[in-house]
């Protein structure tokens, strides 16, 4: 009685730990995951910049991909960045 009680105890164990380590692996997976979507949503967050070029003309300019949008004639269209005889 004394042995089957063992191995039994010993199966128990085990069974323990594995199901106690997946349980960790799955937690720090779902970690890692977190702390990329709040990485990417910081990196998105200052992706787009309202620039006023002069007067009632603005741009959007996307710092990702370098393009920019000017309000022509009341429509959004793509244009180039406007650049200062002043920049340096």
């Amino acid at each position: 009685m004394k042995k089957n009680l063992c191995v039994f105890s010993i199966i128990f164990l085990g069974l323990c730990i594995v199901l106690s380590s997946w349980f960790i692996s799955q937690s720090l997976k779902s970690n890692r995951n977190n702390e990329t979507k709040l990485l990417t949503q910081a990196q998105n967050s200052n992706r787009y910049e309202y620039v006023q070029v002069s007067g009632n003309y603005y741009i959007i300019f996307d710092r990702q991909t370098g393009n920019c949008w000017g309000n022509l004639d009341g429509e959004w269209k793509e244009t180039m960045l406007p650049i200062s005889s002043q920049a340096k």
